[in-house]
């Protein structure tokens, strides 16, 4: 961080620089078109604090978030930065019982993309039909809908279901996706949407696709998995600069 990027009397450096990535994911994923109004979530743990977590003010929209506008909560989606700002507790069930089940997700993204709810409505799910696909081969869960309620006993179905995997599918809803950082959690989320984009294109245009052999699918998943390291490294630099020259004001 640079001198002139000087956290807020308050807040720790380290926590600043979260906010200022969640703040980025938040614009990238409107600019992508990923957002609906004012609904769905995107958290991140609080550095030092593991069971604290930002996420956006209810009523903002993503276009609108800012790294000051981030509200700390618990993990019962109690505000605790003394803003007294207003958050979808109800919203943020499916990620509290993310972060509760899953310490290595320190960023989850729950999305309406209608690519992943399109896909997630055909029953067969993700198909291995493009190199997107082969990221999740098989490493993509499923959950059925059950309602707007995420009541604890489906919350335990939610993350039995998601179990180790990166991301989710969650069925006539949406998607999940976990990440070690907020750099990796997009990285993910851009890879899965277009892997389901391709899917809804290439189905509409003929029932009998191609699909490369198992083998080949799994050899590719594991090329593109490399030794396991975070992923975004090196495209999340590249979409901050995209973002810098558009709208700057998500670093406030």
């Amino acid at each position: 961080m640079q001198a002139n990027d000087a956290p807020p009397a308050g807040i720790r450096p380290a926590e600043w620089q979260v906010r200022r990535d969640l703040a980025a994911c938040y614009r990238l994923c409107a600019i992508n078109g990923w957002d609906d109004v004012v609904y769905t979530h995107i958290s991140a743990t609080v550095p030092g604090e593991p069971q604290h977590f930002l996420i956006n003010e209810f009523g903002l929209a993503f276009d609108e978030i800012c790294a000051s506008s981030l509200v700390k909560i618990s993990l019962a989606g109690e505000v605790v930065d003394g803003s007294g700002r207003r958050v979808n507790a109800g919203g943020f069930a499916i990620h509290a019982a993310v972060h509760a089940a899953r310490p290595d997700a320190h960023c989850v993204l729950h999305l309406h993309n209608l690519n992943a709810i399109a896909v997630g409505i055909q029953p067969q799910g993700l198909l291995p039909l493009s190199q997107h696909a082969l990221r999740f081969y098989e490493l993509l869960g499923y959950h059925d809908y059950e309602g707007l309620a995420l009541t604890p006993a489906e919350q335990q179905r939610l993350v039995a279901a998601l179990g180790n995997y990166p991301a989710m599918l969650l069925r006539n809803h949406g998607s999940l996706v976990c990440g070690r950082t907020v750099a990796e959690a997009f990285v993910l989320l851009d890879t899965l949407d277009k892997a389901c984009a391709i899917q809804v294109k290439a189905l509409a245009g003929t029932p009998y696709p191609h699909r490369p052999p198992a083998a080949v699918c799994r050899k590719t998943r594991d090329q593109l998995l490399g030794d396991g390291s975070p992923e975004g490294v090196l495209e999340w630099p590249a979409l901050l600069r995209k973002l810098e020259r558009l709208d700057a004001s998500y670093k406030n």
